[in-house]
């Protein structure tokens, strides 16, 4: 069984530029090989928003259902944020 599939595909100028530079430079063999890399990253980078979704989106919304009391009106987080930057800027800062 083959473990691969050749594929035509077609890239705008500077994307295509791009990739024979990857190879020119020596950073990768192939052409092919820059565009696996490029898929490689973009499935680690929708696995990593999957995972936040999942971990950290859907409990947050789900307490916040459960607990709407602890919600924030617009005007609390307006002054809240207000606060933390009034006080980031009266901190002296250093090699000034």
């Amino acid at each position: 069984m083959r473990n691969s599939q050749p594929l035509t595909i077609t890239l705008p100028l500077e994307m295509a530029q791009m990739v024979k530079n990857k190879v020119a430079s020596g950073e990768y063999a192939t052409e092919s090989e820059v565009i696996r890399d490029g898929l490689r990253t973009l499935a680690a980078r929708d696995a990593a928003i999957e995972r936040w979704l999942r971990e950290e989106v859907v409990p947050t919304m789900q307490d916040a259902r459960a607990h709407p009391e602890k919600l924030l009106t617009a005007e609390q987080l307006r002054r809240n944020l207000s606060e933390h930057i009034n006080a980031i800027d009266a901190k002296p800062r250093s090699g000034a």
